[in-house]
């Protein structure tokens, strides 16, 4: 299995030789002369391979730090002849394996390939085990969405408080759910409050709970949604929207871990971990006074951005796959398939619903469908636009695909009146990849 990994050494011979190894294995190779420069790069990489005895910092405080950012994270020591007994000690604080120097190259392809694959299966079981506590899988296999999943993931072990930033529809809900099920409040509740969706009179004894009598029809006392997670996790949807009036009260739950239900002469205790999420800029918002900025920076401790589709467009035929089988098992259409020139019309939509909007499309297309495969003529139906040309003859898929760009190109100018920028925008590409685009296609 082929992965990025880490070569740490002080020897520049050592890091040229072990780099050029592992590339000719087919791994991507980065490279630190120590600790400090490898830390920034800890984030990066699937398997750690460090020299034991460095000057200042040595191979075991980097091999600390690698299991305090991520335990899944595999080390392999390098370590001199005769030393082998501090590379054992090393194991038992958690190493993945150990080279004698000299070694022989076979065999360090061959262990940090298994660490590799060691790193992937880790990975794999921890997100089987999230996905049974979210009841819904994480379905993904981009650059840009692994960094989330693996930043939420690193943050959910610690006891602070998340800011999900991202358009909507981009499945911020999602990342706060595995936050909840990855951390050690996996077994507590986890709450949802919408801020968006009380009236603001009612937001505080939402939130807060009340006392029996506090107002007309409070006939019972209610626990409020503190209360319901304590011990648990509490994820705030669209913490934006809350009334400014009820900010101070939020931050004095955040900062003392102390609630006052609406008309209760008494304070109380909540342990609860907060993961609030917003469509909104709230640095603007703090800066318009809309928002106060203590409460921002307290719910900020952690900011995470959830990219919007087009910015993870290798993901789009995963996710048609995913949402295909869902609602074809729905539906009661066991035979309906994607052609490859619908996937490749739909990957270059721009999508300005994100996820949410490409679940619907594609619920909209099987249920107008009677089974059997599904070409571009669906997609026509489903926008209203004329349908796109059918390739037809014993074309290959890369004729295919590039019949389909210039398509996609033309009628992206044409709904722009020739504007390359609004084309661009369009079709979620930078005006210089249009033009690129355009030149290699003969279009002007």
């Amino acid at each position: 299995m082929r992965g990025t990994i880490l070569v740490v050494d002080d020897e520049p011979a050592v890091r040229f030789t072990v780099q050029q190894a592992l590339e000719s294995a087919g791994h991507a190779v980065l490279t630190a002369a120590n600790p400090d420069e490898a830390s920034p790069q800890l984030g990066a990489c699937d398997a750690v391979l460090t020299d034991l005895a460095m000057p200042r910092r040595d191979g075991l405080s980097l091999l600390a730090e690698a299991r305090s950012a991520d335990p899944d994270l595999p080390v392999v020591l390098l370590t001199a002849r005769g030393t082998e007994r501090d590379a054992v000690s090393a194991m038992k604080l958690g190493a993945y394996d150990y080279l004698t120097k000299p070694f022989v190259l076979e065999e360090l392809r061959a262990v940090m390939a298994r660490a590799v694959e060691a790193r992937e299966l880790r990975r794999s079981a921890r997100q089987l085990a999230a996905e049974r506590a979210m009841g819904r899988p994480l379905v993904g296999e981009s650059a840009a969405f692994r960094r989330l999943v693996d930043d939420a993931r690193r943050v959910a072990r610690r006891q602070v408080t998340v800011l999900l930033r991202g358009e909507t529809g981009t499945g911020k809900e999602l990342v706060a759910s595995l936050i909840h099920a990855e951390s050690p409040r996996s077994a507590r509740p986890c709450v949802r409050f919408n801020c968006a969706a009380i009236p603001a009179e009612l937001a505080e004894a939402e939130l807060f709970g009340h006392a029996k009598g506090a107002f007309t029809g409070a006939v019972a006392a209610r626990r409020g949604y503190f209360s319901q997670a304590d011990g648990g996790t509490l994820v705030l949807d669209e913490v934006g929207e809350l009334p400014l009036t009820l900010q101070p009260k939020l931050l004095r739950a955040l900062q003392e871990g102390e609630i006052q239900p609406v008309g209760a002469a008494r304070v109380e205790r909540v342990d609860v971990r907060v993961v609030a999420s917003t469509h909104r800029d709230l640095r603007a918002a703090v800066a318009e006074g809309r928002f106060r900025e203590d409460l921002y920076y307290r719910l900020a401790v952690v900011e995470l951005t959830v990219p919007p589709l087009r910015d993870r467009r290798d993901d789009v035929p995963v996710l048609l796959e995913h949402f295909r089988r869902r609602y074809a098992a729905r539906f009661d259409l066991s035979d309906v398939r994607f052609s490859d020139a619908l996937v490749t019309a739909l990957t270059a939509r721009s999508w300005p619903g994100n996820v949410r909007e490409l679940e619907n499309a594609v619920a909209r297309m099987l249920a107008l469908s009677d089974g059997g495969a599904l070409g571009v003529e669906a997609l026509a139906r489903l926008t209203g636009d004329a349908p796109l040309e059918e390739p037809g003859g014993p074309q290959g898929l890369r004729q295919q695909v590039a019949g389909f760009e210039r398509q996609l190109l033309q009628r992206a100018l044409a709904a722009s009146d020739g504007n390359q920028s609004e084309a661009a925008r369009r079709l979620g590409v930078s005006r210089m990849t249009l033009l690129d685009k355009l030149k290699r296609h003969g279009l002007r």
